[in-house]
């Protein structure tokens, strides 16, 4: 590989994998480990079994999204939002059925699309081009998961609830496969569909 190629791609990866992030902050993100050690003889506190499982139940819970207010409803595509990065904010939502959700390419090189057989049947599905909004009305009740094209491997997902969930059962199914498709925050389509 020549040289000017390679003073391209560094920097490209260095970029994408860590979005801005300083190095050592990216490096020490990823190797922390929420350990407490105690030398033989020192008292490193005994934690008591109800504390340990009252710890256990709040690590467990997870917030549920409430309805949205209003008609119109707006969802920004990110490359860093207050879930992580490659993000929908917001990335659950919860509508009412004839609802329009605004999906803005806030940041450049997104889109937003419907997850083929992850839509309630009779749905209609969408496909925005990339770095273009797109509205969508939701006249079918049920749940829907949406992604970027572009940054489906990093999970770069949402997910919507018009009316009931009637078809989470399916969804959840589906998601199992569809999983497969990421290689970094694979976890974000379970703790989705948990706050519906």
């Amino acid at each position: 590989m020549n040289k000017k190629k390679l003073l391209f791609i560094i920097p490209l990866c260095f970029l994408v994998l860590f979005n801005g992030k300083k190095y050592d902050e990216a490096v020490k993100e990823r190797l922390f480990l929420p350990i407490k050690l105690c030398l033989e003889g020192e008292d490193c506190g005994t934690v008591s079994q109800a504390s340990q499982m009252s710890a256990n139940v709040s690590q467990s819970e997870v917030k549920k999204v409430e309805l949205s207010e209003g008609s119109e409803h707006v969802v920004k595509m990110l490359n860093v939002g207050e879930g992580g990065q490659m993000i929908f904010e917001p990335a659950v939502i919860k509508v009412s059925k004839g609802d329009t959700i605004h999906f803005k390419a806030t940041d450049m090189s997104h889109n937003s699309v419907s997850v083929d057989g992850m839509v309630p049947s009779g749905a209609s599905p969408w496909a925005g081009q990339l770095n273009q909004d797109i509205s969508v009305t939701f006249d079918t009740e049920g749940v829907y998961v949406y992604q970027c094209d572009p940054h489906v491997m990093m999970a770069m997902i949402g997910v919507i609830q018009v009316g009931d969930p009637i078809n989470m059962e399916e969804i959840k199914k589906a998601s199992q496969d569809y999983r497969s498709k990421f290689v970094m925050n694979a976890e974000r389509i379970d703790n989705y569909l948990n706050q519906l």
